[in-house]
């Protein structure tokens, strides 16, 4: 279960120059960095808020680059980097946020990328700025004073009290210095300012450029944020909600019968899109009733096992999503043809026998610690109603904090900045319905979709979990399509991806700029993109 959770946080680490290589997005729109290169600690002026306590630079010779902490990783073949590192205090809170920014000693691209984190991981672990710095970027990015992916040792002070000083950090704050301080770095070490800024992150990532977008609209001239936490106060609540479900109806389906409510999902509704591909291509329109797959014996481990009528209930459960005991819908369920061990993950004794549920660790650590004020908070001791107030508690508490849910983006609009987000639909994690909801308030608060497209544009991509297009389950070249959105003014109708069925084949798809989905022409190779064009949804 850690293993598969390291290889999922590791995804949203935004690897995106290392997907990404060789692309337009490495494309040098000014010339090359003139010599001498000089790397030595510089004076920065502290942004608005903050004190400089100190300013480190090094010259780094490249090679290989590990990822620090749990999430690990490594970069290969960097060429040779300046790294400077600014730490920032905002005088009278006792905090220290580092902001490091790597810079290429040759070849710099005229721009700067600014990186995003990582579950509870403000910023990048090292990965993403050498590949970054690889594909000519100067990059930089912010661990806001607090720890690593699953790390909340911060969130509370020695009086139990909610650390406030390290939450703004990291829901907003820290994020903007480092725009504010990569850029000072940028100007002072190349002798000019980069031509454009852009910000890229996935996850916690994604979060965080919607919160720029959101908050400080003169940041960056593009955006791009995948799989976004947006919703962060909801939908941490909600994604632990399976594991209430498990608890409360006392029914722990294993694996391989997770799995067979799954695959039969998708056989069930791959057709949708016209066509057998081993994809569903809009989980919202699949409506597949568990309560089919009642009696069916399934083999796990060399047992046999035979599917109730209460797992039919707890995966129906799990993919209406949660709702109060009276019945009012929360938020989004685990979406029909994700993993939904993700959430509703299992432990066994030694002979394979369940035991127990296996909470995610982010929405644990959410409830147990910011909620309940008590790391040791035992989660599985939540019953219907309490979800209930905890889901309501946490908007009370953190919505103005870290929701990251404004729609007004005029703001952003207006500074001529462009927001690209994918999305896999197949996301274990974070529903994409929640990303989906979230540019429907735009579109309304914003005066139609067309509108909002001059300037966000939004993919969902089938089949695909969570930062999946990372490499995990394919791959899209998204900041080169929004490189050329900014540079060129080229708007992405489409967006090129290499998906992954479930028969593990790789097939090639031209995601579609929200609402437009993709529907099967009739004729050609189910695994071509040229099979398939984009249509308005139907309304089923």
């Amino acid at each position: 279960m850690m293993k598969r959770l390291l290889t999922v946080l590791a995804a949203g680490v935004p690897l995106a120059a290392a997907v990404y290589l060789p692309t337009a997005s490495a494309a040098a729109p000014v010339p090359n960095t003139p010599a001498p290169f000089a790397c030595s600690a510089l004076t920065v002026k502290a942004p608005a808020g903050t004190s400089v306590e100190s300013v480190t630079a090094v010259r780094q010779a490249g090679g290989t680059v590990q990822g620090t902490g749990i999430l690990g990783g490594t970069a290969y073949d960097v060429p040779a980097y300046c790294e400077v590192t600014v730490t920032l205090t905002h005088p009278g809170e006792g905090d220290h946020a580092k902001v490091r920014t790597w810079l290429p000693v040759t070849g710099w691209n005229g721009r700067l990328q600014a990186l995003g984190g990582s579950a509870f991981l403000a910023g990048d672990n090292g990965v993403g700025l050498a590949n970054a710095v690889k594909s000519g970027y100067a990059a930089t990015t912010t661990d806001a004073g607090v720890g690593d992916a699953l790390d909340t040792s911060w969130a509370l002070k020695a009086d139990g009290q909610v650390n406030t000083t390290l939450l703004q950090n990291f829901a907003s704050r820290s994020q903007h210095e480092a725009s504010v301080i990569g850029k000072e770095v940028v100007d002072g070490v190349y002798g000019r300012n980069a031509s454009y800024a852009y910000f890229t992150g996935c996850s916690t990532g994604g979060r965080q450029g919607y919160m720029e977008a959101q908050r400080y609209p003169g940041d960056y001239d593009g955006i791009l944020a995948d799989a976004p936490a947006v919703n962060w106060d909801e939908f941490e609540v909600a994604t632990l909600w399976p594991q209430v479900v498990m608890n409360n109806e006392k029914d722990f389906p294993t694996s391989c019968e997770f799995k067979t409510f799954t695959d039969a999902a998708v056989k069930a509704c791959d057709t949708l899109d016209g066509v057998k591909d081993g994809l569903i291509n809009d989980p919202q329109r699949c409506d597949f009733d568990p309560r089919r797959l009642i009696g069916t014996t399934v083999e796990c481990e060399g047992k046999l096992q035979t599917i109730t009528a209460a797992d039919a209930a707890v995966v129906r459960k799990i993919w209406d999503g949660p709702r109060t005991t009276s019945g009012q819908k929360l938020w989004a369920g685990v979406p029909i043809g994700a993993d939904l061990t993700g959430l509703a993950g299992t432990t066994t004794d030694g002979h394979g026998n369940v035991t127990g549920g296996f909470p995610f660790q982010v929405p644990q650590a959410w409830v147990a610690t910011w909620l309940e004020k008590n790391p040791g908070f035992d989660v599985s001791t939540i019953t219907y109603s309490q979800f209930t107030q905890l889901f309501k508690q946490s908007e009370a508490e953190y919505d103005k904090i870290i929701g990251t849910d404004d729609p007004d983006l005029s703001a952003f609009a207006k500074s001529g900045g462009k927001l690209l987000t994918w999305h896999g639909e197949a996301d274990q994690y974070i529903p994409a319905q929640g990303t989906v909801d979230y540019r429907k308030q735009v579109d309304q608060e914003m005066g139609g979709s067309k509108k909002v497209d001059d300037f966000y544009r939004l993919f969902l991509a089938p089949g695909t979990s969570h930062c999946g297009l990372n490499g995990q389950d394919g791959s899209a070249d998204g900041l080169g399509a929004l490189t050329a959105w900014v540079e060129h003014g080229k708007a992405p109708k489409t967006l090129p991806a290499t998906l992954v069925n479930d028969a593990g084949q790789s097939v090639d798809r031209d995601l579609c700029s929200y609402p437009e989905v993709s529907r099967y022409k009739g004729y050609g190779d189910p695994s071509a993109a040229s099979s398939f064009r984009c249509v308005a949804p139907s309304r089923h």
